[in-house]
């Protein structure tokens, strides 16, 4: 049975499950019923960070413009334009054996693309949550549910994956931002043209 995690709640992920190495991070997003006169994509990316908080360069960034990460072992399985239908809206595969030395933790974030001229915010999304499970077997290992109430912010860290000695762990964060992808680049140290 799946672990349920609350805001700041960390648990091992490789503690209890010696030899495990893929697993699947799943982020999905209802949108509720306002209409604000256009669709919303949801943009699902993850930062590979060093011990300094930020990327070591700018392929350290997996969206949906840059998909696979040099080293393989994180993969974006591409952009869900509209949120609709149940389970994952988007996944990223991480092969734990595969990432670099210098990296130390992996943050996954959720973005409303062009937020700010759709006049949209994550207060108009409902069910967001992020989920991690064996790639191997299918089985869901632990679940985090933002139920925050985000209102103004278009930008949101679910959680992270870190490493902690000779284990990998996983953080469930929930924090909101404004200024959508742009801030959680200039945070992370990703250059915005």
């Amino acid at each position: 049975m799946p672990v349920s995690l609350q805001k700041g709640q960390k648990v091992s992920l490789t503690k209890g499950n010696p030899g495990l190495n893929k697993v699947v991070i799943g982020l999905g997003w209802d949108v509720n019923g306002f209409d604000t006169g256009g669709d919303f994509d949801l943009d699902a990316a993850a930062f590979l960070l060093t011990d300094t908080g930020k990327v070591s360069n700018q392929n350290d960034f997996i969206y949906f413009g840059n998909l696979t990460h040099p080293s393989g072992a994180v993969q974006h399985l591409g952009d869900n334009l509209t949120g609709i239908g149940d389970g994952d809206d988007e996944q990223i595969k991480i092969d734990l054996s595969k990432i670099p030395a210098n990296i130390v933790k992996i943050a996954f974030s959720v973005t409303i693309y062009e937020a700010e001229a759709r006049h949209q915010n994550f207060g108009q999304v409902n069910n967001a949550f992020v989920r991690i499970y064996n790639e191997a077997t299918g089985e869901e290992m632990m679940r985090y549910d933002l139920g925050e109430d985000f209102s103004i912010e278009t930008a949101a860290v679910f959680g992270e994956l870190y490493k902690n000695g000779d284990e990998w762990k996983f953080n469930a964060i929930g924090s909101g931002y404004q200024g959508g992808l742009a801030a959680l680049c200039n945070n992370y140290g990703i250059d915005v043209e």
